[in-house]
């Protein structure tokens, strides 16, 4: 074998041990062939190390899961994840393994459907921030809030890409090993970064996986696919996912997901739904005068610039969604959304002044043979009967009353009350200016 292991397990013990402080190891893991190669020569050096000098560092693996993964991926990634925890605590390896998430207000349905964000493209990529950089990010300051520092070990290679070879000289210190992360007390530790991309296929064949099985399915991944690995994103410089990567299945800064139409003609038929979606996404913001509003969220109106998406827009997507969600669950287990981003979707729908369709009612319009809604609908209809009495000559005000009551509603499920009467006012001034353009 070409490749120096040695050299490379020798430089992550020599780190190990000679590190005088005990600032924990933080590996990413994407799960793809480069980061696989990184926990797998981090493990067999570790095992190298005394036990006793060994449990005097914590080693944290991270996972980010963006929520709209490739759900083919995801499956495989999640059972190696098991396997890697099993397999550390039999060793006593001072190993824990973590996923991280994005807030749930930064899902991207939620920003995409709920408030209307047009799917992104190479110039306005709002996703990567909010569900790659900043999950990961916030994991890595509550450990340096722990311990002070901390080394995030990654297996980025200057083989796997011009920009990826500039990037790594742009912010490595010659003859240094760690090079600073933009976090304060921060630094990165890329033990293979000198790695061909051959090297890392010629040890993933002839090295089995330290927790178990073989790496069998993780290259027939690769071949169905024609695909490569998104990284773990820890910062802008990071680079982005090409065109045959895997990554969100929802992508639509690149032109063709190449992956997806690979593992689709390779015997994955279920993820069509999936693919015909994305193609409806790249179709809702290329064509912005079918799709958009003219008028932005903070109300103006600009000339060449379009703002969210309109509310049948939204509805629209929500609506495929759910419609492939119930088709692929005939062959896969799969969530493409969660009942935690229907109801914040809901809810800006609501504070948006969107009451004509509620996301309820397109739920059970697509799984209605699953869901028993009758007693909650029965009883909105007596309130309705009930107020409609009371306001029978101001039709308006029953419209307000029950906008109000849904936004109220949305607030609890929320548990967050705060901006509330900010909501119902807004809703009056527009009822107000409804009834003004009506006489008019």
């Amino acid at each position: 074998m070409a490749l120096n292991l040695q050299f490379i397990e020798q430089e992550i013990i020599d780190q190990f041990i000679y590190d005088e402080s005990s600032r924990p190891w933080i590996v990413g893991f994407s799960g793809g062939k480069d980061s696989t190669m990184l926990l797998q020569v981090v493990w067999r050096a570790l095992r190298k190390i005394d036990p006793v000098i060994l449990n005097q560092r914590r080693i944290y693996i991270v996972c980010n899961d963006t929520m709209v993964e490739n759900p083919r991926i995801v499956k495989f990634i999640k059972k190696t994840l098991e396997r890697i925890q099993i397999a550390a605590r039999e060793e006593g390896m001072p190993i824990t393994v973590h996923e991280t998430t994005p807030q749930l207000e930064d899902s991207f349905w939620v920003r995409l459907i709920g408030l209307g964000y047009p799917a992104p493209n190479r110039f306005v990529r709002w996703c990567t921030e909010r569900l790659k950089i900043n999950p990961t990010t916030q994991f890595i300051k509550e450990k340096i809030g722990e311990q002070g520092e901390a080394i995030i070990l990654l297996g980025t290679r200057s083989a796997e890409s011009a920009n990826r070879a500039k990037s790594i000289a742009k912010h490595e210190r010659k003859g240094k090993r760690l090079r600073k992360h933009q976090l304060p007390s921060a630094w990165v530790f890329a033990p293979i970064k000198d790695v061909t991309t051959n090297e890392v296929w010629q040890y993933l064949n002839q090295v089995p996986p330290p927790w178990g099985g073989t790496h069998k399915e993780l290259v027939t991944l690769y071949r169905n696919a024609n695909a490569g690995d998104c990284p773990l994103v820890i910062d802008e410089t990071t680079p982005s996912c090409g065109s045959s990567r895997f990554g969100c299945w929802t992508c639509t800064v690149v032109n063709k997901d190449k992956s997806m139409e690979g593992l689709i003609e390779n015997g994955e038929e279920w993820m069509q739904p999936l693919s015909e979606i994305r193609d409806f996404l790249v179709e809702t913001r290329d064509n912005p005068e079918q799709y958009r509003d003219r008028r932005r969220r903070n109300g103006e109106i600009k000339e060449n610039i379009w703002g969210p998406y309109l509310f049948k827009t939204r509805a629209e997507i929500l609506r495929r969604i759910l419609v492939a969600q119930k088709e692929i669950q005939k062959e896969e287990r799969a969530e493409l959304i969660t009942q935690q981003e229907l109801v914040l979707i809901q809810y800006h729908w609501f504070r948006d002044s969107f009451f004509e369709i509620k996301v309820s009612d397109i739920f059970n319009e697509v799984f209605r043979n699953n869901i028993d809604m009758s007693k909650q609908e029965e009883k909105q209809r007596e309130e309705e009967e009930l107020l409609s009495k009371s306001c029978k000559e101001e039709p308006l005000d029953l419209k307000f009353i029950m906008d109000g009551l849904a936004l109220q509603k949305t607030k609890t499920l929320l548990m967050r009350k705060r901006g509330l009467q900010a909501d119902l006012e807004n809703r009056l001034d527009q009822l107000i200016n409804e009834i003004k353009e009506a006489k008019q």
